[in-house]
């Protein structure tokens, strides 16, 4: 396959066949638009694949294969580029995976939702814009994407369009205008100092241009990172997630915890190691300043979860947190402190996708949306309750899983970089972290599989009496949580081979 058609079809197949079902009269049932939606996420999956074994590989390098194509010129100094490396295609893989279960599960969820046509046309745009961030080949085209992604997953937030949601939408705007104003700050001085836009490993600014606006650049690049975190969730613009995931329906919180948070790692990746470069900010007060950033997020995170009572907010808190890990290994700037943030964003992905689809199944087949509801859970839906376990297990950090590795990276990673304080601090706060995530999850496992004697029936979702039988959700719903609760057990073991492809 031509490498401009695997740059540009996952882009535009998922936003045609998105909008297609809406245009198209006789596609706009219920049943033609799954078999929509299911074809353009199984094709999504397959071109993802072909992303993975043309760039992936080290093939393209070897053979002189260009992965690169210019769609346009906005200026001379801004053309929009698509390109693919290592990243993109580590990306790309994590968003394909994680959209085609999410998908899945939805074509049954979404039964009771309603609007399925606007929820699915904009699922799938979204799914576009993510790959488009993640085959953007410089600064601008990044920019583009990620501006149009905020915009294109506000309806995923306001689909039920109560007040909640409506108000929870509005928040999202705000913080994500916020952030893009930031980091447009960022776009600005990269521009005037910076010898070209496009994503190369060290960073693009002339020192030459530089000379006698170090500090200035240093504050434009604090803003930026920032304002890219906003959509990571990162303190102070974190204040969206707690208020948009409860309120959006389960698969699109899946894919908002699992999946767009990261398109804010990935601008921050981008921005701080090919654009500005690690070598200009290593021991700066901007490095100091964004991990003690990271680590606020990932206490605070982890104690309001700890304190919240209702479901899908306590895992909204926990994404805060969970996320905040990736950036402060980002933030080290060393080598293996980026191995286990890149460990984390798998990790993280596969976890909470998980996680919040359970939470869908819970309150699809019980309507219970407060974690005391889910006492006694496990005699009605046992397997459900089970892929929420070993998701639950993997994001405290418990051996083998996925996020044991990670977390492991991630410590030694900060105690092997010279950070001061941050050697420390980093690995106590990550444990610290990790034990107030097991006090928030594992109540739920115990509580739902052992409730107790003292357990009121008529509040005991799970009960004894015959209406109160076993009642899982069918296959469509639980074969995506039961793939991804086995990924989160054994992804770590498969680390080293995973990153080899990338």
């Amino acid at each position: 396959m031509d490498s401009a058609i695997i740059l540009i079809a996952p882009i535009l197949l998922p936003i045609v066949l998105g909008i297609l079902p809406l245009a198209c009269k006789p596609l706009g049932t219920l049943r033609a638009r799954r078999f929509v939606v299911l074809a353009a996420l199984i094709l999504n999956t397959i071109l993802a694949i072909a992303v993975v074994v043309r760039f992936g590989t080290g093939q393209a390098a070897r053979s002189g294969d260009v992965a690169s194509l210019t769609v346009l010129h906005i200026s001379d100094k801004l053309p929009v580029v698509l390109a693919a490396d290592s990243l993109s295609v580590f990306f790309c893989a994590i968003v394909a995976v994680m959209y085609l279960l999410s998908g899945i599960f939805s074509l049954e969820y979404m039964k009771h939702e309603g609007s399925t046509g606007r929820f699915y046309a904009f699922f799938l745009i979204t799914l576009g814009m993510l790959n488009g961030m993640g085959l953007s080949g410089n600064l601008m085209t990044l920019f583009l994407f990620f501006e149009a992604l905020t915009l294109l997953s506000l309806p995923l937030v306001i689909h039920d369009m109560t007040k909640e949601a409506i108000s929870a939408t509005f928040k999202y705007l705000f913080y994500s205008i916020a952030g893009s104003s930031l980091a447009l700050v960022g776009f600005f001085f990269v521009y005037n100092y910076g010898n070209t836009l496009e994503f190369t490993p060290g960073g693009v600014l002339d020192m030459t241009l530089l000379k006698g606006n170090e500090s200035a650049m240093l504050i434009a690049a604090m803003l930026a990172v920032v304002g890219f975190g906003a959509k990571a969730g990162m303190f102070p613009l974190h204040g969206w997630l707690p208020a948009a995931h409860p309120v959006a329906p389960a698969p699109a919180s899946a894919i908002l915890s699992g999946v767009i948070t990261k398109a804010g790692v990935l601008a921050i990746i981008r921005y701080i190691f090919h654009i500005v470069g690690a070598d200009f900010l290593r021991g700066t007060w901007v490095q100091t300043t964004w991990m003690i950033l990271a680590l606020i997020s990932i206490v605070m995170g982890s104690m309001l979860a700890y304190k919240e009572p209702m479901f899908k907010k306590r895992l909204a808190y926990s994404s805060i947190s969970q996320v905040s890990y990736v950036l402060f290994g980002l933030f080290t700037l060393s080598e293996t402190g980026v191995a286990g943030s890149l460990m984390q964003i798998m990790s993280h992905s596969i976890v909470k996708t998980c996680l919040f689809l359970t939470a869908g199944a819970f309150a699809y087949k019980t309507g219970g949306t407060s974690v005391s509801q889910l006492r006694g859970i496990g005699k009605r839906m046992p397997v459900t309750l089970f892929c929420f376990t070993l998701a639950a297990i993997s994001l405290v950090g418990i051996p083998p899983t996925s996020g044991f590795v990670s977390k492991w990276y991630l410590a030694t990673g900060a105690i092997a970089a010279d950070t001061g304080v941050f050697s420390w601090l980093g690995p106590a706060v990550i444990l610290l972290s990790a034990l107030l995530t097991a006090g928030y999850l594992l109540p739920v496992t115990i509580s739902g599989f052992f409730p107790g004697r003292s357990v009121n029936e008529d509040d005991d979702v799970g009960g004894d009496k015959p209406d109160h039988a076993k009642s899982e959700v069918n296959l469509l719903m639980l074969a995506p949580m039961a793939v991804l609760a086995v990924l989160a057990l054994i992804a770590g073991a498969f680390f080293d081979r995973i990153i080899a492809l990338f």
